[in-house]
């Protein structure tokens, strides 16, 4: 079973850490406590049979530098010695990563709360605001983010430590609310009978939207990447994707607007991934905002919450480095998800 050893317990030094989604997969070394993470390497995770594999020939082959621990943030839950990732054939298996790699102590977390360390980690200059008020600095906080799936994550302020909520939000119910909506709704395409936040909330999402606003007017829809939608949609060439898009906005702020709710999100709401950053035109346009907003009894609590998109392209990175460089100033549970080679770690 993984180690249940103390928390605050400093990784050695160079440590490896990895952000691995659906789509690709970003790594970087931290050589020490006072060094930033080095040049980052990103990969296709479709370009690699295994995790293992891609660390070795992406990394390792390239650099002379050997990590001796390593920090990866994983798009899945984490569980067990055998983790799978939700979107990607992937299986991180630690305790194999001992030999196959030569590494002696392994950290794995999700992906998200990669992302909710990055909140605080980055500074305002890598944040975009789409209106709200002004944060609160310890008030709790949330992240979002439409890429390959919907990822959600929390960050509570506690005991003078910041500390990331994990889950799999992005599998919430999302249903139809005005009467277009249930118009559109019964073309969007379910999983197992159920409309999730992934169904409509991420790349494929879109898709899926741009394809039932079509067949709810019975029109043509040529396009098949989240990109070709998007790209009709801001340069207004397409009314369809117009449309498609407009409502996966509206749906991104109806969800970002519960989860705000549920972490009382007084210190902001944080949209990552590349769809965010892409679309930052359209979630300024208005409906995203009063989609968020309208939440009543609560509207005038929402109209405080500032929402953010990041626009640093390796958030996540960032988030993980600085964990890596001292674990102790975040209040991130390792217990379950630390793993030691008990070789290089005997027991006293």
């Amino acid at each position: 079973m993984p180690s249940t050893g103390d928390d605050d317990t400093l990784l050695r030094f160079p440590i490896l850490i990895g952000d691995i989604g659906g789509t690709n997969a970003r790594f970087s070394i931290v050589l020490d406590a006072n060094s930033e993470a080095g040049e980052p390497t990103i990969v296709q995770t479709a370009n690699y049979n295994t995790i293992d594999e891609a660390i070795q020939a992406a990394v390792l082959d390239r650099s002379s530098v050997r990590p001796n621990s390593a920090v990866l943030a994983v798009a899945g839950p984490v569980d067990g010695d055998e983790i799978e990732l939700t979107n990607c054939p992937w299986i991180v298996k630690p305790r194999q990563m001992f030999a196959s790699l030569g590494l002696s102590d392994i950290v794995v977390l999700n992906d998200f709360e990669a992302q909710a360390l990055a909140v605080v980690a980055l500074g305002e200059e890598h944040m975009e605001k789409i209106g709200g008020g002004t944060p609160e600095p310890n008030a709790g906080r949330v992240v979002l983010g439409p890429g390959t799936g919907l990822g959600v994550a929390g960050l509570v302020y506690a005991l003078a430590h910041w500390i990331p909520v994990p889950g799999e939000g992005g599998h919430m119910d999302i249903g139809p609310r005005t009467p277009r909506d249930f118009e559109v709704f019964p073309h969007i395409e379910k999983l197992e009978g159920r409309i999730s936040g992934e169904q409509i909330l991420c790349g494929r999402g879109l898709v899926n939207v741009y394809r039932a606003v079509a067949r709810a007017d019975g029109k043509p829809s040529p396009f098949t990447t989240p990109a070709e939608v998007t790209a009709a949609a801001l340069a207004k060439t397409d009314p369809v994707a117009e449309e498609a898009l407009e409502t996966f906005v509206t749906c991104l702020g109806r969800t970002a607007g519960d989860l705000a709710l549920v972490f009382m999100s007084r210190g902001g709401v944080f949209l990552t991934g590349g769809i965010a950053q892409k679309i930052v035109p359209a979630l300024k346009a208005g409906n995203f905002r009063a989609a968020f907003e309208d939440k009543a009894p609560h509207s005038a609590l929402m109209r405080t919450m500032p929402v953010y998109v990041i626009t640093h392209p390796l958030a996540a990175l960032l988030g993980l480095a600085a964990y890596a460089r001292n674990p102790s100033l975040f209040g991130v549970q390792t217990a379950g998800r630390r793993w030691r080679d008990e070789v290089s770690h005997p027991k006293a």
